[in-house]
This record gives structure tokens, C-alpha cells and sequence, in this order.
């Protein structure tokens, strides 16, 4: 039977790590710390998946251009305090061994730098499942699309061959804007609601879920 997409990218925060309330949190303890007015849970939590500065920039635009790198080095601090206590969703790495098994080519594409992402291969075991992986420092910020046009020259790939698996509208866009198919997960950081907004192909609200559109439709 011919795959219908051969390669399947996976956002990483959200999406397979379930990360969102300590990347919310640490970007409210951050702004604590620097002195101003953290941003609500709401706008904390949608910019998950956005490389880091840019994210800063949306959770709080009225911040003096020339503090954002403080900030950033105070979110930091606070994220790496506690994320060796986060875990993968249950699932996850059955749900990409039935993916390796069924002949996919696997990928991620986060918004976390190199040595973050490195990081969190390491620390979940997950790193030799996947064939390439893109950064938010090696690359274009979500939505742009290089990262999925990178992938695509690497592999040979047309977009269509390409499905972005993802928890926000960043991951959702990011396709779109690739000419690639996107599906997305509604337990990460935004709701089923403000991802429709994006208009991925599907939405599915569990990693059992997710395994099963998979092995049914990709």
C-alpha cells in the first residue's frame, strides 16, 4: 500500500513532550524577575512552538527592545531548573515505532535551539528514531516555512509528501505556508478552537487518537 505521506514531522513541545505549563510558567517567573508584569496564561501559552525571542516579542510587546535578551536568559534559567522532571506523552514512543515500523521517515521541527532540542533527545531516549531534525536557531522562526523546505530539499520530497504534526497554529501555518498538510493535536497549548483557525486537514485530541488517524490515513 503507498504511504501517502512519506515523511511525518513532529512539532516537539506540546506535541510529543508535554511541556506546555513549565514553558508558560517559566516565562511568567521570568518577567517576574526582570521586574515587569508577566503575561497571562493565555498569551504565555500561545506562543509555544515560536523560536525564543520571537516569542518573547508576542507574550510581551510593550518590553524595551534591549531587555528581551535578559528576559530570555531569566527563562531559560528557569526552564532548564525543572525539565528534566517533564516526561513524553504516554504513547509516544509506541506511537512512533508503529510510524518506523509502517516504512514513515520521521522528523522534528521546534521552535527549541540545537542545544535544547539535543538536550531533550537525550533525556527522552527519542533522538535515533528520527531522521533530521530543524531549530529555531538554525532556521526561520514558525510560521515561516524553511524548516519544511529545508526537509523537503533534503529528502528529495515534494510537500505533499510532508505532514506537520503539531499543537499550535505556528506548526499549522508553517505548513500551509510549506505547501505541506498539517494535523494537529489539541492537548498541547492551543485549543481545538484557535487551531481550526489555521485550518489543518484534522485535529485529534490524544496520542492514542493521533495513532490511530495515522495509521489509518497517512
Amino acid at each position: 500500500m503507498t504511504k501517502k505521506f512519506q515523511l511525518i514531522v513532529f512539532d516537539w513541545d506540546g506535541t510529543l513532550f508535554d511541556s506546555t505549563l513549565l514553558i508558560t510558567q517559566s516565562l511568567q517567573a521570568a518577567a517576574v524577575a526582570i521586574g515587569v508584569p508577566p503575561p497571562s496564561d493565555a498569551r504565555a501559552s500561545h506562543v509555544i512552538g515560536l523560536g525564543l525571542i520571537d516569542a518573547l516579542r508576542y507574550a510581551m510587546p510593550d518590553l524595551e527592545e534591549a531587555r528581551y535578551r535578559e528576559l530570555a536568559e531569566h527563562y531559560r534559567d528557569h526552564y532548564l531548573a525543572r525539565d528534566t522532571d517533564l516526561n513524553l506523552f504516554d504513547g509516544v514512543h509506541e506511537l512512533l515505532d508503529q510510524l518506523l515500523d509502517a516504512g514513515h521517515m520521521l522528523a522534528v521541527a521546534t521552535g527549541k535551539p540545537r542545544r535544547g532540542l539535543n538536550r531533550a533527545f537525550a533525556a527522552s531516549g527519542l533522538g535515533s528514531k528520527f531522521h533530521a531534525s530543524r531549530c529555531a536557531d538554525e532556521c526561520h522562526s514558525k510560521p515561516h516555512p524553511q524548516m519544511l523546505e529545508e526537509l523537503c530539499d533534503e529528502f528529495a520530497l515534494p510537500p505533499s509528501s510532508i505532514l506537520m504534526v503539531g499543537d499550535t497554529t505556528h506548526d499549522m501555518l508553517m505548513a500551509s505556508n510549506a505547501g505541506c498538510a498539517g494535523l494537529g493535536v489539541t492537548y498541547g497549548a492551543h485549543s481545538r478552537e484557535t487551531l481550526h483557525t489555521a485550518s489543518p486537514l484534522h485535529c485529534v485530541d490524544s496520542v492514542p487518537e493521533l495513532s490511530k488517524w495515522l495509521k489509518t490515513n497517512a
